[in-house]
């Protein structure tokens, strides 16, 4: 199916078309848009979620500069041009849907936290998520038990001992771990209605031993 128009005004055919493309029904995608447009035009009313559009979606502060939500962005402008169509939205948040796939989960979250875009992650990438997630979450925890969360994600993630985490170890690391993608899981996404009431996705940083 070629791109929808983001100015086209979408009827039950656009919905029903994206829903065969995606783990949403067209009833699912009509409450989507209904959210979208809300947050398409919380600061400009333009049919597109801008970077700070999202960051008021994701938390609720346009002050707040946030390494998660400018790699939400990156990754939910699949065309890369600055800006979030609501077909882009979609499939993105399809990621995010009860019933998706764990590779599709694991695949994000890997691009998510392959913060250099080198197709691998490094020790320091781990280093700055965490950093970033605690002080977004507002936590402190010593140095040494950063370190110890890194070298343990490490140990079990990077099976080649070669100091970076690739895909295909991700994957595995994953599936003995699946607290790793839970919040990959949006559960409100599923049998949503257009009274939705708002997108948050949750980025907390909880007392693991592992990469969270």
């Amino acid at each position: 199916m070629g791109c929808i128009c983001t100015k086209h005004r979408f009827g039950h055919k656009d919905f029903e078309a994206l829903a065969s493309q995606t783990c949403f029904n067209a009833g699912e995608v009509e409450a989507l848009y209904v959210l979208f447009k809300k947050l398409s035009s919380c600061l400009v009313d333009d049919g597109l979620i801008s970077k700070e559009e999202l960051q008021l979606g994701l938390l609720q502060s346009r002050k707040k500069r946030s390494l998660f939500t400018d790699r939400m962005f990156h990754l939910f402008d699949l065309k890369h041009d600055g800006v979030i169509e609501f077909q882009e939205f979609v499939h993105s948040l399809s990621v995010f849907h009860p019933s998706a796939p764990r590779e599709e989960k694991a695949l994000f979250a890997f691009q998510l936290y392959d913060i250099w875009q080198t197709g691998f992650i490094g020790r320091r990438e781990v280093e700055e998520l965490i950093l970033a997630l605690l002080k977004e979450s507002d936590l402190i925890l010593p140095w040494d038990a950063v370190d110890a969360i890194i070298d343990k994600t490490f140990q079990e993630a990077d099976g080649k001992r070669d100091g970076k985490i690739d895909l295909e170890e991700w994957r595995e690391f994953a599936a003995k771990n699946p607290s790793i993608l839970k919040n990959m899981t949006i559960p409100y996404l599923k049998d949503i209605t257009t009274s939705f009431p708002s997108f948050e996705v949750q980025s907390d940083v909880e007392d693991d031993t592992h990469l969270s």
